[in-house]
């Protein structure tokens, strides 16, 4: 008599769910298109001072809404006040005779300037010829240079505003799931008063109250996006209360604590990561929106709501368009890997996948 053969199973002997999970994101290419670009991302961002030129709020007023690829001629002055930090003098030509500098500006202005006064011992040190990749801003500054300070921003307020968010909507969504009765219908009606208004309402009525700046950004944000996942929570709370091996819990004596954390929510976690990474990429909108609008970060901290704002009206008038939409394509590929990787981790991690 032949044995019947097993059914397959998506765990292989000695695997853990983690290694399970990654064995199945990584088969997803989308995913994993979105992961490669969320890392890449992420290390621009903490690597922002060893990458980019120059301070993202150093000015060159002499080298305002320059195009992409413009390449630059400054000498580097001493500055008494910030010792390490050189001021930048742009030139058309210089040239070096005996201790001083002759130089030319780019208005046609001649200066001369003792060699004493240069920023380091040689000319290697006081003279640069920086490229500007992307161009300069009407203040002068460098437009690579904001771009990804302004990355490191709009991740770090993502980031933060949406753990607050799940934070507040896990707790209380958790709580309306497992207790219901009373419980659920004051955390519903708490959730029905705060859906009543638009979002980002709610956010700018919370940055009005909080003032303007950058932690009032991530907390005006993350105190106004919780109520999606909170219903989902519920929803997922209000299933998972029925089955069986809850029941078992009960049984066991297990503490309402105990089963929630340890039972209840890993599996809910499929629904609840796709809606923390959507929100992930609502809050980077939002941080813009809010930017853009003068409520969020404020200058001369770099910000692509911000570097929006300050380039929309060159791209009305259909000049150095990009000023605006180097800043909106960046946000937009953020936004974009972060869907795909969000809906690419909710396969992996359902239990109800077969994928091996």
């Amino acid at each position: 008599m032949t044995k019947a053969p097993s059914q397959p199973t998506s765990l292989q002997h000695g695997e853990s769910l983690g290694a399970l999970t990654w064995r199945r994101l990584r088969k997803n290419r989308g995913a994993t298109i979105g992961l490669a670009v969320l890392v890449l991302m992420i290390l621009l961002a903490l690597s922002a001072p060893l990458i980019t030129p120059f301070d993202p709020a150093t000015q060159i007023l002499e080298y305002t809404v320059k195009p992409a690829g413009f390449r630059g001629n400054v000498l580097l002055k001493k500055n008494p006040s910030i010792p390490d930090r050189p001021t930048i003098v742009a030139v058309s030509n210089f040239r070096q005779i005996g201790d001083s500098i002759h130089y030319t500006d780019p208005a046609g202005e001649a200066y001369v300037i003792p060699v004493s006064s240069l920023f380091g011992t040689s000319a290697n040190d006081w003279h640069k010829e920086p490229l500007f990749v992307l161009g300069t801003d009407a203040f002068g500054r460098d437009m690579f240079t904001r771009l990804i300070y302004g990355m490191r921003v709009s991740l770090s307020v993502g980031l933060i505003a949406e753990s607050i968010a799940l934070v507040i909507g896990i707790i209380l969504g958790s709580l309306a799931g497992y207790f219901r009765g009373w419980v659920d219908d004051g955390v519903m009606w708490l959730v029905n008063v705060v859906a009543a208004f638009p979002t980002i309402l709610l956010i700018i009525a919370f940055s009005v109250i909080l003032g303007k700046g950058y932690w009032q950004t991530f907390v005006a944000i993350g105190v106004s996006s919780w109520v999606d996942i909170a219903r989902i929570v519920r929803g997922q709370f209000f299933s998972i209360r029925e089955q069986e091996y809850i029941e078992a819990t009960r049984a066991l004596g297990y503490g309402n604590v105990r089963t929630i954390l340890r039972h209840m929510l890993p599996n809910a976690m499929g629904p609840i990561v796709v809606i923390s990474t959507a929100g992930f990429a609502t809050a980077i909108i939002a941080e813009a929106s809010l930017s853009f609008i003068g409520l969020g970060v404020q200058p001369p901290t770099a910000s692509w709501g911000q570097m929006i704002k300050d380039g929309y009206g060159y791209l009305a008038v259909g000049t150095n368009w990009g000023m605006t939409v180097f800043p909106c394509l960046v946000m937009a590929i953020a936004v974009f890997a972060l869907n795909l990787f969000g809906d690419g981790l909710r396969d992996a991690l359902d239990p109800r996948t077969t994928q091996r």
